[in-house]
């Protein structure tokens, strides 16, 4: 067997692995379609009051984060930040921070899931951390509201 066969036979056998071990987490997805939300949701109560608080930026930063953390577990698909449902433009401040802080639980529950890849359990544990904070600055950003 020529050394180039060789290594075009073990491309073969070695890629599709490898694939498959990056980037089948159809949660993921979902997750990625859910903060993607939540992240409009908290950006666009600034449209109507024209003032953002503080945590409401951490929170937006640390969506961004986590949106990255899971894309380098090549799960990327594709999409951009703007590319998520409609939110309800009529819904008030504190209505469209408490969705927001729905879709960061789900989706820590949907990115939490059990990871059979060690290779991508470090993105996606800190994609989690990402998601925690996200969901903590929500939290304070309710209180603020109030």
């Amino acid at each position: 067997m020529t050394k180039s066969l060789m290594l075009a036979l073990a491309t073969a056998l070695v890629l599709p692995a490898a694939a498959q071990a990056k980037g089948e987490h159809p949660a993921y997805l979902h997750a990625l379609t859910d903060l993607r939300h939540a992240r409009a949701q908290i950006e666009s109560r600034g449209a109507s009051s024209g003032k953002m608080f503080k945590d409401e930026e951490v929170a937006i930063h640390e969506i961004d984060e986590a949106i990255r953390e899971i894309k380098a577990a090549s799960i990327d698909d594709g999409k951009n930040l703007n590319d998520h449902p409609p939110v309800d433009l009529k819904m008030d401040r504190a209505g469209k921070l408490h969705r927001a802080e729905e879709l960061l639980h789900k989706t820590h529950d949907d990115v939490g899931r059990e990871e059979d890849h060690a290779e991508v359990r470090g993105l996606r544990d800190r994609a989690l951390r990402h998601i925690a904070e996200a969901w903590h600055a929500t939290q304070r950003a309710i209180q603020a509201s109030k």
